[in-house]
């Protein structure tokens, strides 16, 4: 009972779709052994999972996952448990809202908080929410964190977060900076930021003194800065206050209109490198449209920037859709 409510807990947590949930295995489970244990445990391990009570996932969530819950139970003979109505009868008495929380456990046993948006696009922007590629880039981090281990990282597009804080907690950064354009999304990133229990520097880098720890964390708290960064636009300044030793980016590459935005920057960040060396870069990316990726690649080509596939990554720690066809490349700038 104890490993299916911890799988139960692990697909929930990150609320992300209900199919993804063990429900055939629970009905046989209930219908082998009827009891209200084992579907106590689920709902302590889900719903009233104390991450959950202080940070929870939206109400429609919530609400379709008890139902569906409540309907396995209703299938066998076992004694009706009170506690599941209870709490599907406190979660419609909430109020509605157009955020919610999202919990991602990382194998270190923490989890990654972040307040998202409710809906795909928001305010003007799609980066109130966080992308498949994003989950992607942060299991292979974990699986290659010698690549950021004590060296500093500037993420393009961060978004709302999710990557760079998966990493800042399992990859031992010296510092990492978070960059976007859009307000809305900048703000939401420094609140999830300081949601996971780090500070937020000023727009500089300065050296790490030895010793610094995150309180109560078993990792050295690297410097984390937010950059407003527009591709375009960006300063001979700025590029030089940045010197990163590592570039990564998540679904960056979408739109036609600013691949050459792209291109130009990581051109110009390559450019303005004191020590002359250029930056490792990562970028992962979901093929929604075949010619948008291509164009990619063939102006990578044109500019002289060479690009390889990365290998699928053999760990699977987060849920997303295996067939949603997330690509990633290393580029050599």
């Amino acid at each position: 009972g104890q490993e299916l409510g911890l799988c139960f807990q692990r697909r929930f947590l990150a609320a992300r779709q209900l199919r993804a949930f063990p429900w055939p295995e629970l009905e046989q489970r209930l219908r082998s052994a009827p009891g209200s244990s084992l579907l106590a445990d689920i709902l302590h391990q889900t719903i009233l999972h104390p991450l959950c009570v202080k940070y929870p996932p939206s109400i429609k969530y919530r609400r379709c996952f008890l139902t569906e819950l409540i309907k396995k139970h209703e299938s066998t003979t076992a004694e009706p448990l009170d506690e599941l109505y209870d709490t599907l009868a406190d979660i419609l008495n909430e109020k509605e809202s157009t955020r919610c929380y999202k919990n991602y456990l990382l194998p270190t046993g923490e989890s990654v908080t972040l307040s998202e948006s409710e809906a795909i696009i928001s305010q003007g922007t799609t980066g109130l929410v966080t992308w498949d590629a994003a989950l992607h880039l942060a299991e292979w981090a974990m699986e290659n964190s010698t690549v950021f281990s004590n060296r500093t990282v500037l993420e393009l597009g961060s978004g709302i977060g999710f990557t760079g804080l998966a990493i800042c907690k399992t990859c031992n950064p010296k510092a990492y900076i978070f960059s976007d354009y859009h307000h809305c999304v900048l703000k939401q990133l420094v609140e999830n930021i300081r949601l996971n229990g780090f500070a937020v520097e000023p727009e500089t880098i300065e050296p790490k003194s030895e010793g610094q720890e995150a309180e109560g964390k078993n990792y050295q708290q690297p410097k984390l800065i937010v950059a407003e960064l527009d591709w375009g636009s960006v300063t001979e300044k700025q590029l030089l206050d940045l010197q990163p030793d590592v570039v990564i980016a998540a679904d960056v590459v979408y739109d036609p209109e600013i691949t050459a935005s792209l291109i130009g920057m990581l051109q110009k960040l390559s450019t303005f490198r004191a020590d002359g060396k250029p930056p490792e870069v990562y970028i992962a990316f979901t093929i929604r449209n075949p010619d948008t990726y291509h164009l990619f690649q063939a102006e990578l080509d044109k500019v002289g920037i060479g690009w390889q596939i990365i290998p699928v990554h053999s760990n699977s720690i987060f849920l997303y859709d295996t067939q949603s066809n997330v690509t990633m490349l290393q580029l050599f700038i």
